[in-house]
């Protein structure tokens, strides 16, 4: 024990340098932000987009509580810190060259130039070619900060009560520059290759969803199951109404991330909102419904499960499809999404909170949607070019981000155990990793003793 703190001390020493170096380097980095000409801003874009770029930081919260109340009593705490973690950690990457890694001047279409906007670097409230509409770069910049926060976020359900902190911290650093970085360049980048091939990924079907989807896939089998897990315990949400009031934050800070990336107060984003809202509900009613006619009863967490996994499916689509066609997809995005769980639940994979199932199918099915109903180019117009395009992106990044995710899991391996031993799973991560106690726990002991 006094050996292993003293390796966590030393990680913390190690950790606490970089963040000095990280704020003197950013006080003394050679930068200049330009500042923007009166004719050419757009007010009413620039408040739409302030607006939008909160509501999607408000998700990060959300998916806490969301995902706080699907664990046990024991893991709530935990569970909702590694989400919440990610808004300090993947901010100071994305100022120092993630935002540079995913929008600087393009490698071959592969990777953006780290130097070209390193510590936001010619960053300033000036517009500039790569989003136009009058919106200044960094208020885009710091738009995409809140895209590459939550990326990461999405994918801690998967190996929730069993992964250790500090390898968790690891893996969201790798994750962002080795898999978001390089993924977003692909697909919003003018120059990067998927663009240039004429896929669409409205707001991150891919990009996110998928992304996070498969490597929670990659993370739920190389961390293993959990010992109640591999004893057939029942999985009990632990707190019922955080899954509803993180669902409720998710829909809200929804209509920032799906209409906000219209980039503009326009038709575009009228569009994109009434889409998010439609496919959301529908998506909910097949979920409620599809218990039903399974014999279940309908609940609250299957009801909060399928607006979700609505919201997540129609976010590539969003903005290029006609809404009548967002209750389609929410009804085929819930079906495939229920189908998906419940295979998962009789499978040998522990993904402990369904991120695969839900996100990643979400991902894939939203974006072979979008090939199939988006109104520049969708097999509706009579066109099978883009759903080829669609499916050719679906295989490249959910490969990629599987290998990619199982080779960092791996290489942090080599340095620190991913998940904790037997006897801090037992008394839960709450306590063996942050020396805290939520409320439901302390209840769950006193009823037990009784």
């Amino acid at each position: 024990m006094r050996h292993q703190l003293s390796n966590t001390r030393i990680l913390g020493i190690l950790a606490f340098s970089v963040l000095v170096l990280i704020a003197i380097l950013s006080a003394v980095y050679p930068s200049s932000h330009p500042v923007a000409a009166v004719d050419d801003i757009h007010r009413g874009n620039i408040a739409w987009m302030l607006t939008s770029s909160a509501l999607v930081l408000l998700m990060t919260p959300g998916l806490s509580f969301f995902y706080g109340g699907m664990v046990g009593a024991k893991n709530i705490i935990s569970t909702m810190l590694q989400s919440f973690v990610a808004l300090g950690l993947v901010s100071f990457i994305w100022f120092v060259f993630g935002f540079s890694l995913t929008f600087g001047d393009s490698i071959g279409g592969l990777i953006g130039n780290p130097f070209t906007y390193a510590f936001f670097n010619q960053v300033g409230t000036a517009p500039h070619s790569v989003i136009g509409a009058g919106i200044p770069l960094m208020l885009f910049a710091i738009f995409q900060m809140k895209f590459a926060i939550i990326t990461p976020a999405l994918i801690t359900g998967s190996f929730a009560e069993r992964i250790r902190f500090g390898s968790y911290i690891l893996f969201i650093i790798l994750f962002t520059v080795v898999i978001y970085c390089p993924v977003a360049h692909w697909m919003w980048h003018p120059d990067g290759w998927m663009a240039k091939m004429g896929a669409l990924d409205f707001a991150g079907g891919a990009v996110i969803h998928l992304s996070a989807g498969v490597a929670a896939l990659a993370g739920a089998m190389m961390l293993g199951r959990r010992e109640k897990h591999q004893k057939d315990e029942p999985h009990v949400p632990s707190n019922i109404p955080y899954i509803i009031l993180g669902t409720g934050l998710l829909w809200f800070g929804w209509f920032g991330f799906n209409a906000g990336s219209s980039l503009a107060a326009n038709d575009v984003a009228i569009n994109a909102f009434l889409s998010t809202h439609m496919a959301s509900a529908a998506a909910m009613g097949t979920w409620i419904l599809l218990d039903i006619i399974s014999n279940r009863k309908p609940n609250s967490v299957g009801a909060c499960i399928g607006a979700v996994v609505g919201l997540a499916t129609v976010t590539p689509a969003a903005g290029y499809i006609n809404p009548t066609y967002s209750i389609l997809i929410g009804v085929i995005a819930s079906v495939c999404s229920f189908y998906a769980v419940h295979w998962k639940t009789n499978a040998e994979i522990d993904d402990t909170l369904d991120v695969f199932p839900c996100h990643g199918v979400g991902g894939i099915v939203g974006m072979l949607l979008t090939g199939v109903f988006a109104t520049n180019g969708g097999l509706i117009t009579g066109s099978f070019k883009l759903l080829g395009v669609q499916a050719l992106v679906v295989l490249v990044v959910g490969v990629y981000s599987y290998l990619g995710a199982w080779l960092i899991l791996k290489f942090i391996s080599f340095f620190s155990p991913l998940r904790v031993d037997s006897a801090d799973e037992q008394i839960g991560l709450d306590l063996s990793q942050h020396d805290e106690t939520a409320p439901e726990a302390k209840i769950e002991l006193l009823a037990a003793s009784r």
